[in-house]
C-alpha cells in the first residue's frame, strides 16, 4: 500500500469515532441524542436544500458541504460542548485547537492543509460559506428542539433569551430568513412552554 493511501484510510479509521461522541440534541422522534456523524451528515443535506436562504446568494455550496461535514472532527478529542455550557466554552477554543493539531496530520500534508483551513474557516465565520454553514450549525439544534417540545432546553434549563442571544447574530449573518422563522419558532416555542421556566 503506497503511503498516500495509507494515511488516507488511517483518518477514515479515525474519523469513525465521530459516530460515538453523543451531543445534547435529542433526535426529532425523541429516542436519543444524535451523534457527532448524524449532525454532520444533517447539516450538509440542509445546505444543499436550503442553499437558495444563504445571505449571500453566489455561494460555494461544495465548499460548505466539505465544511460542514469536517466541522466536528475536533471533537473526537475535545468532545462536544454545548452551546448554552458556558463553564465549557471557557476552554472550548484550546481543547479543538489541540485536537486539530493532533488529527488534521494523519492524513497527506495536501489534505491535511486543505481540512485545518476548512475548519478554521468555519470557526472564523469571515467568509460567506463559513457565516452560511454556521448558521445551519445553529438553526438546526434549535429545529430539533421545537420538534421535540424543547426537551433538551428543559432538560439544561435554557431560556428563550439564552436562544436568542446565541442564535441571533450567527442565523441573521448567514441565512437571515432562517433566523425570520427561527424567531417564529421561538415565539412559537414560548407560548407552548418549550423552554426551561
Amino acid at each position: 500500500m503506497n503511503e498516500r493511501l495509507r494515511q488516507q484510510l488511517a483518518f477514515i479509521i479515525e474519523i469513525d469515532k465521530l459516530k460515538q461522541i453523543y451531543r445534547q440534541t435529542i433526535l426529532m422522534d425523541g429516542s436519543r441524542t444524535e451523534n457527532d456523524a448524524e449532525h454532520s451528515w444533517h447539516l450538509a443535506v440542509m445546505a444543499i436544500l436550503l442553499a437558495e436562504y444563504a445571505a449571500q446568494k453566489k455561494l460555494d455550496i461544495f465548499r460548505v458541504v466539505k465544511m460542514l461535514l469536517i466541522h466536528d472532527v475536533v471533537e473526537i478529542d475535545a468532545g462536544d460542548t454545548y452551546l448554552y455550557d458556558e463553564h465549557a466554552a471557557k476552554d472550548k477554543a484550546a481543547r479543538e485547537q489541540q485536537a486539530a493539531d493532533r488529527l488534521f496530520p494523519i492524513l497527506p500534508e495536501d489534505q491535511a492543509q486543505e481540512f485545518r483551513r476548512l475548519w478554521e474557516e468555519f470557526e472564523a465565520r469571515a467568509t460567506p460559506e463559513a457565516k452560511f454553514a454556521a448558521s445551519l450549525d445553529r438553526f438546526q439544534p434549535l429545529l430539533h428542539n421545537y420538534v421535540t417540545q424543547g426537551q433538551s432546553w428543559k432538560e439544561h434549563g435554557v431560556t428563550s433569551d439564552k436562544v436568542e442571544r446565541q442564535q441571533g447574530q450567527v442565523l441573521g449573518e448567514g441565512a437571515p430568513i432562517l433566523w425570520e422563522h427561527a424567531e417564529r419558532l421561538i415565539r412559537e416555542a414560548v407560548e407552548k412552554g418549550y423552554f426551561a421556566s
